[in-house]
């Protein structure tokens, strides 16, 4: 309940206009290997969105400072993971890093990047990504790629930066945001399921993270993977309905076997061979107790 009350009150700081706080606190007890990770995962996350996203990262890393289950390499990782899927990459943070690099006197010359259509639509607030997300799928749209470039050669290209970089003030109540919100808690919930469960496998699940990254198809087929290794193997174990008793090499396995296909079809298959050889053994197991 607490961690859904502090994702009110910053998503409500925005709307109000007081995001003007000052900069979060690092956790009381955090080892001192983990702080400078922290403070950049801090630094960071006030660029992309503010002060009350910065302390939303902080709220989330403290749920596992302390645990006995967490050692310092494990909180290091989970902390600058966290880190970077909170700075998940759309069109508004590509208007963003853009403006940084003319600010840091970089080249101007701009290479476009392919967004799908949903992406772009998933920037905008709910109240016009939803009724525009209902066209595009009625026109057979969404998936399809567009090719956006950020120019900065002239005062317009400029302008325009600027004006979607500002759109971040409204990153918050988009679309993409409540999907990547879900997601990362359900991350960090399945982290610690496994720290209760099977602790020698927490360091497998934090890295699987790692497999949704970027933008366009293969930030799609990242996620896609990832919920079929969550739901496939994962998630059943901690019900207790999957006897793996190794999560971590059943997860590097159907890692190995993810490929660029939005079928999954090798994925899904291996997901199957390892639910069968580990429910087949389960007789055995029964019968030795």
């Amino acid at each position: 309940m607490a961690s859904v009350l502090s994702s009110l009150r910053y998503l409500f700081a925005d709307i109000l206009g007081d995001d003007d706080c000052a900069r979060p606190f690092l956790p009381d007890g955090l080892p001192a290997a983990a702080i400078p990770i922290v403070s950049d995962g801090i630094h960071l996350l006030m660029d992309y969105q503010g002060p009350s996203y910065a302390q939303l990262y902080v709220d989330r890393v403290k749920r596992f400072v302390g645990r006995h289950e967490v050692d310092t390499d494990l909180l290091c990782r989970i902390a600058r993971l966290l880190a970077q899927r909170m700075a998940y990459e759309d069109p508004i943070r590509s208007a963003q890093l853009k403006l940084a690099e003319l600010g840091n006197g970089a080249a101007r010359r701009s290479e476009p990047k392919k967004f799908r259509v949903d992406e772009l639509v998933g920037a905008l607030p709910e109240t016009a990504g939803d009724p525009l997300f209902v066209v595009c799928e009625k026109l057979g749209w969404l998936h399809r790629q567009v090719a956006l470039r950020f120019p900065a050669s002239s005062r317009t290209g400029v302008r325009c930066l600027k004006l979607g970089a500002g759109l971040k003030r409204w990153r918050l109540f988009s679309v993409r945001y409540a999907e990547e919100r879900a997601w990362v808690e359900r991350w960090l919930h399945m982290i610690a399921r496994c720290l209760d469960k099977q602790p020698a496998s927490a360091a497998a699940v934090v890295e699987t993270a790692t497999m949704v990254q970027g933008y366009g198809e293969a930030y799609r087929r990242g996620m896609a993977d990832w919920h079929a290794i969550i739901d496939g193997l994962a998630k059943p174990t901690f019900d207790g309905v999957l006897p793996l008793a190794d999560l971590a090499g059943a997860i590097a396995e159907a890692r190995a076997a993810a490929m660029p296909d939005p079928r999954q079809v090798a994925l899904k298959r291996t997901i199957a061979q390892i639910r069968a050889r580990a429910l087949a053994l389960q007789p055995d197991v029964n019968a030795a107790e």
